[in-house]
This record gives structure tokens, sequence and C-alpha cells, in this order.
């Protein structure tokens, strides 16, 4: 006669993400601390907004949002923070046409939309798992110089019964003349950030794109006399990668590998005072990076190679159809030795794991509706 077995732990992970969800839940790992939580556009929003009559889209609109520190929170294109907000990776692009960097989401004020608020940008969210071990964006740019007057002008002259004018409307994508940048991310661990870009060129041409991938601090300090003031610097190179080392009061030291040999670039996240309200203060401003790339201003960022916000600037010609992949790690400086050596496999790993759970859940919630 067969032995009778205790039925299966319907609780007990069944996949890795499973497990992980386990670990949070249960206050063991803190998987979520780091994760998607960098808006978009935090410009033209009441968080940062002190005028007199609470006129928060006039008050810190699109144009000066390169220039000008936020207090409550930050924003950037495909990027990740701590739970705290206290340190921000994202990325920053330009085609060599654009008058600005493209730092973060451009879109229409209230005053300025026949239809209200609306960003007019193409990009997509692909994949993202509960504990944000995996992530996936794409953000579609394109090659010619950014409409951002016409898309200002356009709609302002338009009605409410009349349809906006969108990005795609304009023509900047014919004839597939755009870059297709995903930018992934996935976790060795609970502070071991590996990222992965990839830019493709769709068009019929070789195409040249600057590549940006920024770290920096919220400006915690400048408020209060005391305060602890974080920094980003120079880290030790390797074989291989150029590192930037960040010194944070909540998280300590952490290291941003950056494979191959980008430049480095270094500035202060701190409002340009000169910009923005023609002070003859020198130092080195949020729009460095901005003064630097598209200004080719060499004196813009700090030649220490120290500051609160750091980059690593990468330049690639495509030719049609080509695409360059561009790997980073972020990880704790804690003396462990890291390299890429298991990141793509890491990488591969995450994104099996992300479609097991997906499978496995995505069906039982489609049953359980289909049942109600």
């Amino acid at each position: 006669m067969a032995q009778e077995q205790d039925p299966p732990d319907a609780e007990a992970p069944t996949n890795p993400e499973s497990a992980r969800l386990r670990e949070t839940n249960e206050r063991k790992k803190n998987w979520r601390r780091w994760g998607p939580y960098l808006s978009e556009r935090a410009w033209g929003t009441v968080r940062e907004d002190y005028s007199p009559h609470g006129t928060a889209w006039e008050y810190f609109p699109h144009d000066v949002a390169r220039s000008r520190t936020y207090r409550w929170n930050e924003d950037g294109l495909a990027g990740v923070c701590d739970r705290h907000q206290e340190c921000c990776f994202a990325l920053a692009l330009w085609n060599g046409r654009d008058p600005i960097l493209k730092e973060r989401l451009f879109g229409l004020n209230g005053d300025e939309g026949n239809h209200g608020e609306d960003v007019k940008e193409c990009y997509y969210y692909l994949d993202s798992t509960p504990t944000h071990s995996y992530m996936r964006f794409l953000y579609k740019y394109p090659q010619a110089e950014f409409p951002y007057r016409r898309l200002v002008e356009e709609n302002g002259r338009r009605g409410r019964d009349q349809p906006e004018l969108e990005l795609l409307d304009t023509g900047v994508f014919d004839e597939n003349r755009y870059f297709d940048v995903f930018v992934e991310y996935a976790k060795a661990d609970v502070e071991d950030i590996l990222i992965r870009i990839e830019a493709f060129n769709r068009g019929p041409e070789a195409a040249e794109l600057d590549l940006l991938p920024t770290v920096w601090f919220r400006n915690t300090w400048s408020w209060d006399w005391d305060a602890f003031k974080p920094t980003a610097e120079a880290g030790e190179n390797g074989d291989g990668f150029r590192s930037i080392r960040t010194n944070g009061e909540r998280y300590g030291a952490r290291r941003l590998m950056c494979e191959g040999e980008p430049e480095l670039l270094f500035t202060e996240n701190e409002t340009n005072v000169r910009r923005m309200w023609g002070s003859r203060e020198n130092g080195f401003f949020k729009d460095a990076f901005h003064d630097r790339v598209v200004g080719g201003n060499e004196d813009a960022v700090n030649p220490d190679h120290k500051g609160t916000k750091a980059a690593a600037w990468h330049h690639v010609t495509l030719g049609p159809g080509e695409s360059h992949v561009f790997r980073l790690r972020f990880h704790p400086d804690d003396g462990g030795q890291r390299s890429f050596a298991d990141f793509d496999k890491i990488f591969s790993d995450r994104r099996n794991e992300a479609d097991a759970f997906y499978g496995e859940v995505i069906p039982r919630i489609c049953l359980t509706t289909r049942r109600t």
C-alpha cells in the first residue's frame, strides 16, 4: 500500500520571484529598496510650487527644469532610485540636433494644451516584477530636432473641439529616423543593480547619438545649514571599466561601474543662479552636462571630478539597423569584487524568472476573474 503524502504547501514559493516576494514580506530582505520610483516629470507639479497664488505650471515649467533644483522630488528618463529618493539614476540623451539635453519627458502644461496637461513623448514600460528584480523600458528618440516649439504653439492654437497635435503627427519619425533606446535593470541582490542600455538606429542612414547614464543625489542639503551633503567622485578604474564612487547618508558608499572608457562628468545638483536670476556667481550647476555636451563648454563641469551629480558620457555612430550595448553595475562599495563576467547570465536569469512568475500569476488571476 502506497504511503500517504502530505499535500504541498500552497504558500511555498514556486519560483525565485515568489521567493523574493516572501523575503520582502517577511522583512528578511528589502528587495523593494530600489525601484522605478523616479518620476518622468516633476516640473509643473504642486509639490514644487512656491508661487504666491498656486500657479504651479508657470512657476516651474519644463524650460527651467534642467537648471533649477527640486526640493521634494526628482525626475529622469527611464530612471530608478531608492525608496527615500536620496540617490537617483537615469539616462540622458542627445541626437546632435536638439537645443537641449534630453533628461526628462517633455509635455504641455494645462494652459498650453488644448485638452489640458499632456506629455508629448513616445515611451513604454515593457516589464517589471513586483520586487523590481527585472525591469525593461523603451524610449523612442527622434533623430531630427525634437519639435518642442511646434508642439506648444500648434496645440495652443487649437480649440478644445479639435484633436491634439501629437509627436507622431509632426513627422519626426518619418522613414524610421529614430533611435530605439532600451533600458533594462536586473538585481543580482538587494543592493547590487545591473543596468543594460541598448540603442538601435532604426533609420536608413548612419546617425550619431550621445548617451549619458547619470547618477545624482536629490538636493537635501541646501535647506538646512547642518545637513549632510553626499558626494560623487571618480573611483578606481579596472580592466575594461571606469567607476563613479558615491557616498550618501542613508546607504553609505556605492560604486557605479561603467563598462568601456566613457568620459566621466561631474557637477553639483545646485540651481544655476546665473541662468535663472542673472547672478554673477560662479559654480558647477545642475545643467552642466547640457552646457558641456550641447553647448561644448568644457568649463561647465568640475575638472576635479567630484560633485553631487555624475555621468558617464558615451558617443557612438550607429549605421542603419545597428545597435550598441552599454553595461553598468551599481552596487555597495564594500570591498567585494564584482565584474561584468556574470552580467549576461544574471540578466538572462531575471528575464526567465519574470516570465515564469507571470506565467503562473496571470492565468490564476484570469481564472479568478472568470469565476466572479
